[in-house]
């Protein structure tokens, strides 16, 4: 994957300099999380919203976010949130009062304060990231600069961001870090790097101190990400092997609190995870893995496995899904697993349809490939609906999760679709 272009800048602020927040929000140009319409609510007057990055705009609207109804799966026309230059993925906020979106155009990440639907600045990183995280204080977010040059050392570099103030406040070197993941407490931090077997464990709270936040740990087979017990004590981190030239694929235990790694859990494949209960689903595309005979004119498919967590065994293994990048997976509250990947096989003949996205029903252990074509770059399940926001492709696409087909209500968007957030 292309990780954006070396080059050290100080980070700037893309709009009016930002001061404390209570100042900013005084005099127009920063609107901290919080505000609203007169009436204390959106100015849409909608109370269960959806965002979705538009990079590229339609007509005379420029790129931003639209807004939409997810009670009704309806557009706002009403209004549509200035998001950078060109928005793509998007971050909510532990309280969803603030998403975060990025923009590659000039690197910068924008602040959209939820509640009064407008932008309330940019900060302008000094290179380009595919990872943010936002801690729990909801003020401060962390975001992964593989190609940062350091002075003296290997490029890579966490950058600490102040969301109240603006700019950044603080960095720490991590050779090649990529990608990062969260405790769900915010109390720990696990930065992943290119081509590496070794996580390194941040501790925020030390970020910006004279104290190391720094805990390096080894014992992994090209670690890429990992997904985190309720309560915050166990990692499980995706070592994904061969795909990454590695050696094995597997999923490693760490103990949050003491530090010890292991044990680790052989499985097919693992780029992409998430926990549902007691039940890790886990995904990624072996080397050479085949698809079954006479199932797909695709060369190759992915694999998904299914693990009980409290024994720490897989109790179903290699179930074929599309081949691909694998790194969007959620379950919708019926257990049918949504798992999207990028740089797929696409078909599109007269007697098959299917790309980038997999829909695995656990109670027969069948998949569905959706028929569209295209990367698959957002996964959102509305919550208390049978509905499921798809970005598959540049559009948005509305599946039921009861059946896993698309739905028979559509909504075309134009534009260059990216991401989707529910952010109500």
């Amino acid at each position: 994957m292309a990780l954006g272009v070396p080059g050290l800048r100080r980070a700037v602020i893309a709009s009016i300099p930002l001061l404390l927040a209570g100042l900013l929000a005084a005099c127009g140009s920063y609107k901290a999380p919080g505000g609203g319409g007169s009436r204390g609510g959106p100015p849409s007057g909608l109370t269960f919203r959806a965002f979705i990055s538009n990079s590229t705009g339609f007509s005379s609207i420029s790129p931003g976010l639209q807004i939409m109804d997810a009670r009704l799966d309806k557009q706002f026309l009403g209004s549509f949130i200035n998001g950078g230059p060109q928005p793509t993925f998007l971050v909510l906020s532990p309280d969803k009062k603030l998403t975060l979106t990025f923009s590659p155009a000039n690197n910068s990440v924008g602040l959209v304060n939820n509640l009064s639907e407008s932008f309330g600045g940019s900060i302008t990183l000094p290179n380009f990231t595919e990872s943010l995280v936002i801690a729990n204080d909801n003020s401060t977010a962390y975001a992964a600069l593989p190609t940062q040059p350091v002075l003296g050392q290997p490029a890579g570099e966490i950058e600490a961001l102040d969301l109240v103030r603006g700019g950044i406040k603080s960095k720490v070197a991590v050779a090649g870090v990529h990608r990062l993941a969260q405790s769900p407490n915010g109390n720990r931090i696990l930065a992943f790097s290119d081509n590496s077997d070794t996580v390194t464990l941040i501790a925020p709270s030390l970020v910006g101190t004279t104290t190391d936040p720094r805990t390096p740990l080894t014992g992994f087979d090209r670690p890429i990400g990992a997904v985190f017990s309720p309560d915050s004590t166990t990692a499980y981190v995706l070592n994904c092997g061969r795909e990454c030239a590695g050696i094995q694929a597997s999923i490693t235990k760490v103990d949050l609190n003491a530090f010890v790694v292991g044990p680790t859990l052989p499985v097919s494949a693992a780029t992409v995870a998430v926990l549902s209960g007691n039940t890790l689903y886990v995904a990624g595309t072996p080397l050479g893995q085949l698809c079954a005979a006479g199932t797909t004119a695709a060369p190759t498919c992915g694999v998904l496995d299914v693990v009980d967590v409290p024994s720490f065994t897989v109790t179903t293994s290699g179930v074929l899904i599309s081949d691909g990048f694998h790194d969007r997976m959620a379950v919708a509250s019926n257990n049918r697993v949504f798992i999207g990947a990028r740089i797929c096989t696409n078909i599109n003949t007269a007697s098959e349809q299917r790309g980038c996205l997999s829909i695995f029903n656990p109670s027969d252990s069948t998949v569905t490939v959706a028929p569209d074509n295209g990367d698959v770059t957002g996964v959102q399940p509305i919550t208390g609906r049978n509905a499921v926001y798809v970005i598959q492709g540049a559009e948005l696409r509305i599946y039921d999760m009861t059946t896993g087909k698309l739905q028979s209500k559509q909504v075309d968007l134009v534009g260059q679709i990216v991401d989707v957030k529910l952010v109500d």
